[in-house]
């Protein structure tokens, strides 16, 4: 056995996948409700668009099982995020709020500069900290309950916190393509620090996919498409294979529509959205009528 041989066959001993999966096997993992796969807007910044968008997806006849706002909880007023909570309610839907404090809002200009963009938007020092918990605090508060981050670190204090009962027990937090994860042994690590789902960068390829799918329990979010930013590629007719072998995946839809992840969407933005959710389902309808979606009203 040569060294390479030795390395794959101790991944192989700790829970890992030996390598990316080119053979693309099936996942056999569900949601709890059985489901494949669900629906996902990002890029919902506040009650009006929200409203749009949610009157749009029932208008195609789509249930939208989570929608995103990627501001932050800090850019919203108690009355925004109250009417954002009743209007996932009353829809059905999982609203995510992201947390506030982020590398690109802060006082330090290396976030903004070619090698410091790297950080990506992580959090630069304690007082960050508290003030991410403090953003998470106000938003379950008023009634939200899954939240958006982007540091590992904010992850593991929140999730300490949740054992706790220094925050509600059934939050849920999804950890963001801007943290920069692409490979199992990254997504276990956010496994195990208490993410409840995670979404990897937005290019991951089939086969890097499914080994990651390999690795972890918990949903993947998977960009069907990106805004300009960050790439601007679509990737509609891969979306059925990256249900067969990525299940259970959110599949994250509508951001082509957006030049940034932090772009303020018009509720036209958001009827715009809609459409390529409308989009994506046909691709699934059509290449693997077989999948099976969770039903209206599965958030957790």
């Amino acid at each position: 056995m040569n060294s390479m041989e030795q390395t794959r066959a101790f991944l192989e001993s700790i829970g890992q996948p030996t390598g990316d999966a080119y053979n693309l096997p099936t996942s056999e993992k569900r949601f709890s409700d059985g489901g494949q796969y669900r629906f996902e807007v990002p890029g919902i910044q506040g009650p009006k668009v929200m409203k749009a968008l949610l009157d749009a997806m029932d208008g195609y006849g789509i249930c939208l099982h989570r929608v995103t706002q990627t501001q932050g909880i800090m850019r919203l007023t108690d009355k925004e995020i109250a009417q954002m909570v009743e209007y996932a309610a009353d829809y059905g839907t999982d609203l995510i709020l992201a947390i506030g404090p982020r590398a690109t809002t802060d006082t330090s200009a290396s976030v903004h500069t070619e090698e410091g963009v790297r950080m990506g938007y992580r959090l630069r020092g304690q007082e960050q900290i508290v003030r991410a918990i403090e953003d998470v605090k106000r938003a379950a508060r008023l009634g939200c309950r899954s939240f958006l981050v982007y540091d590992e670190g904010c992850l593991w204090v929140l999730n300490e916190m949740r054992k706790a009962g220094e925050i509600p027990e059934d939050c849920h937090f999804k950890v963001s393509a801007h943290a920069g994860h692409g490979n199992p042994c990254s997504a276990k690590v956010l496994e195990m620090l208490g993410a409840n789902s995670i979404n990897p960068v937005r290019d991951i390829q089939l086969q890097m996919l499914a080994a990651m799918r390999q690795a972890i329990d918990v949903p993947i979010d998977i960009h069907t498409e990106n805004p300009k930013s960050t790439g601007g590629f679509i990737r509609h007719y891969e979306v059925p294979e990256m249900i067969r072998v990525a299940a259970p995946l959110y599949l994250k839809t509508g951001g082509s529509v957006a030049a940034t992840h932090s772009w303020d969407s018009t509720e036209d933005d958001a009827r715009k959205r809609a459409k390529q959710v409308s989009l994506v389902k046909r691709m699934i309808d059509e290449y693997y009528p077989e999948a099976v979606q969770s039903p209206k009203g599965s958030i957790r």
